[in-house]
């Protein structure tokens, strides 16, 4: 994503318009040197390695057509902050690569820079660079984001002990319910929701919630972590597989709030949906025996409730017990394959 400094309105490409209208003013870094080049340049903090973490949406895959663009933004963004937070890394920058259908409207555009810089200047991570195309299919958008830890203290998955506890932030399934709203709205009757409910599990669908002020604490008390994105059964297996090590979950401890718990109540097979329906965006870690009164501490000072769910074992396998007895599930997890 660059255009030359001195090409005005008048001048250049329609890209290069559209760059220096919507993008550049999100380009803070004195790396990104006003998007004028054709690469940016990063330099870490002193002692602190470089965090790399990419992730992308497509229309109808990840969002909704109509969705709010200026969400859509942010959600991109914040998936990619989701997993610098369970890295324990602070955000320096992100690339941005866009590909816009036809007929896209400039009104559109507009939102979609205005949510972005929103959310770039909240979480102190400004635009870098990227890429601007056309596309003749649905609306794609990647972002690659950068953030900074102490020289080999990344906290990484493949690092879970047997006995250490597992820890989850927020509350799961509020995303993956809201995704069953937005495409049925009678549901919101069906599962007796009040508008406030609604909007909860509607919002959380929308924008989630990265948890990026917990990321020193579990860089300082996580000995493995990783974001809840493709759901929690998933996701944790995927931990344990790389940790070489097994889990038990106490599924009436997992944090569900009281609009999830309303829905469960209405519906009982929602469960399955919370617990593998993905888009939650919070961590799952684990933490020593030891370390997780005060990890729990440094959470609550963060504004983050963090819960305790389970165990990791000896051996392989991850179980989710209910009631003494282990639930199966159809799809343990969200698959693009």
């Amino acid at each position: 994503m660059s255009s030359d400094e001195d090409i005005s309105a008048k001048e250049g490409s329609a890209e290069d318009r559209l760059i220096a209208r919507y993008f550049r003013p999100l380009a803070t870094a004195p790396g990104a040197f006003g998007l004028g080049d054709d690469a940016a340049a990063v330099t870490p903090p002193p002692g602190c390695d470089l965090v790399l973490t990419t992730d992308g949406a497509i229309c109808g895959v990840h969002f909704l057509p109509d969705d709010p663009p200026g969400h859509i933004a942010r959600k991109v963004l914040r998936m990619n902050l989701s997993d610098l937070a369970a890295k324990g890394a602070r955000p320096i920058g992100f690339l941005l690569s866009i590909a816009l259908p036809p007929r896209t409207e400039e009104s559109w555009l507009a939102a979609f820079a205005a949510g972005l810089a929103e959310d770039a200047k909240h979480y102190d991570c400004p635009l870098l660079g990227g890429d601007t195309d056309h596309t003749p299919g649905p609306l794609s958008i990647c972002i690659a984001a950068f953030g900074a830890v102490p020289a080999g203290a990344m906290v990484r998955r493949s690092t879970a002990k047997a006995g250490e506890m597992i820890v989850v932030s927020g509350t799961i399934g509020d995303a993956a319910l809201g995704l069953l709203l937005r495409r049925d709205i009678g549901l919101a009757e069906r599962w007796r929701l009040s508008a406030a409910s609604w909007n909860h599990l509607r919002q959380r669908y929308l924008l989630p919630q990265p948890r990026s002020t917990l990321a020193e604490a579990v860089l300082r008390h996580a000995s493995a972590a990783m974001d809840v994105s493709d759901g929690l059964v998933g996701d944790l297996a995927k931990l344990c597989r790389a940790s070489g090590v097994g889990a038990e979950v106490d599924v009436a401890r997992v944090p569900l709030s009281d609009a999830a718990r309303t829905c469960l109540s209405a519906d009982p097979k929602l469960i399955e949906t919370i617990l593998t329906g993905g888009d939650d965006y919070e961590i799952v870690l684990t933490v020593p025996p030891g370390e997780f009164a005060d990890f729990r501490v440094a959470a609550s000072h963060a504004g983050v409730v963090v819960s305790e769910i389970g165990r990791v074992t000896a051996g392989q396998g991850t179980r989710f017990l209910r009631a003494g007895e282990v639930l199966s599930f159809a799809r343990p997890s969200y698959s693009h394959f």
